[in-house]
């Protein structure tokens, strides 16, 4: 499998430190607030890197971290602690707010069929394990005490950025969405290993550890969990590609100079989804959520659909048009898969050679988008029912856009609804579907076309009769 490496900015053949097990690391939600659809769009891709990598023969162990505690908007003192600002909005505790907006992560991963890591550990609950890390850190010389915190000392690194180039002004202090200064830092670019007591007296989670009372840092939870959990020589690490400073960057820092050699083989990072204004961010105010993107009439697997066929290394525009075009063509995709037989013997053939076409197009730097044309060329190819099943099964094991429940009927858009349509919902279809025959009237394909999907997308399906447009609702 060649994969694009973040480190070393080029596409590299993945090989596995111990080829008996890939280990995988992935930064894991701060569970604040709901996730919005960008950021599902990071946890699909990883997804899919998962699955690709069991589907070509390798043996996974991944683990994902919840950041219940200590992520900053800026990694000073002066920044709020994202948990306990939200925490005290909603009038609870902090570990109420964990468990809520873990649960509801937990759910979205459910609708998206994104596979749950086997090892998935809240960073409150490994306290001990950063204490340690930061004990040797010290032992080393690459951590110092000042002003209370102890801080890692980026001086002492004869390189400190790996992914690119960075002005030696863009290199600051590790922050997230604001930058705050601190007096108490030798250089700019150190950053905070732990935080004591003497700044954060008040704070609703500190525990006990050498330097007096305080709690960790932002960063050190990654490197303490996936080194206690996978070891100290990790395959892949993956993220959004906003992680890469200063998240990523401080990570390798402090894991290295704790463990003396190279840590992580492969760095994989999804790109931003946009919309019109720019990057989707919860600090905005409005976001689109799964739960929001449901209530507008789209299947989960839709908006799957809409991430798989971009690569995970391109920026992604959401815009109500794209997503409409691939809510139509998976509703359209779903209702073609239903109509398979089966009961033919399989062509093993047909079937190797398309499977080996799927492979190759995962692959290559995972081409998610090369992959799904794989299920549409099976569905065009000449052979018999059962050796399309079995193919498109085989494919779906790493798309999981739910194909399955697709071919043997029980997929929830092949159910009709029996609820009754409300007075406005019928209005809306006569509407469109009136638009639709003016603009066929007009030769104005392309917005009959548009006009199609937008009632697809919204749960309608159409159908041009000699009595006119029939219509039915489809869930």
């Amino acid at each position: 499998m060649k994969l694009y490496n973040s480190e070393t900015r080029r596409v590299e053949e993945f090989v596995p430190y111990n080829p008996s097990e890939v280990t995988m690391y992935t930064c894991g939600p701060t569970v604040y607030h709901f996730a919005h659809i960008g950021n599902l769009r990071t946890y699909i891709m990883e997804d899919v890197l998962e699955k690709s990598l069991r589907f070509l023969g390798f043996n996974v162990k991944r683990a994902m971290n919840i950041t219940d505690v200590g992520h900053l908007s800026g990694d000073s003192d002066d920044g709020e602690d994202k948990m306990v600002k939200s925490a005290t909005s909603q009038n609870k505790s902090v570990m109420e707010i964990a468990d809520f907006y873990t649960r509801a992560f937990k759910a979205d991963c459910d609708k998206l069929n994104i596979k749950w890591p086997e090892i998935v550990i809240p960073a409150t609950s490994e306290v001990e394990s950063y204490i340690k890390m930061i004990e040797v850190l010290l032992e080393k010389g690459f951590a110092y005490a000042s002003g209370g915190n102890i801080y890692f000392d980026t001086s002492k690194l004869g390189e400190y950025y790996r992914f690119g180039k960075l002005s030696a002004d863009e290199l600051m202090v590790g922050v997230r969405d604001s930058v705050a200064g601190d007096d108490a830092k030798k250089n700019k670019a150190d950053f905070v290993l732990w935080f004591t007591k003497s700044k954060f007296e008040n704070h609703a989670l500190i525990w006990d550890s050498p330097w007096g009372k305080g709690y960790p840092g932002w960063h050190i939870e990654c490197s303490g969990i996936s080194l206690k959990y996978l070891g100290e020589h990790l395959d892949i690490h993956c993220g959004g590609v906003d992680n890469k400073f200063p998240h990523h960057t401080n990570e390798i820092a402090q894991t290295e100079a704790c463990v003396g050699h190279k840590w992580c083989s492969f760095w994989f990072h999804s790109e931003h989804l946009n919309d019109k204004s720019g990057k989707m961010s919860k600090s905005k105010g409005e976001f689109l959520t799964l739960s929001v993107l449901e209530k507008n009439g789209y299947h989960p697997m839709m908006y799957r659909m809409f991430c798989l066929l971009s690569h995970y290394r391109n920026q992604l525009v959401y815009t109500k048009e794209g997503m409409d075009s691939a809510a139509a063509a998976y509703a359209k995709l779903v209702k073609k898969l239903s109509t398979l037989g089966g009961g033919e013997v399989v062509d093993f053939e047909i079937f190797e050679k398309f499977n080996k076409k799927f492979k190759d197009a995962l692959s290559n730097d995972l081409n998610t988008s090369l992959a799904l044309t794989c299920v549409y060329d099976v569905l065009k190819a000449d052979t018999n029912d059962s050796t399309k099943i079995a193919l498109i099964a085989s494919f779906d094991e790493v798309l999981s856009l739910s194909l399955v429940s697709a071919m043997d009927g029980s997929h929830e858009l092949l159910q009709e609804t029996e609820t009754e349509i409300s007075s406005e919902m019928k209005a809306w279809i006569e509407e469109k579907i009136a638009a639709r025959a003016e603009a066929k009237k007009a030769k104005d394909y392309a917005a009959a076309d548009a006009i199609r999907a937008e009632l697809l997308s919204r749960g309608v399906e159409i159908k041009d009769t000699r009595d006119g447009v029939e219509y039915k609702i489809i869930k």
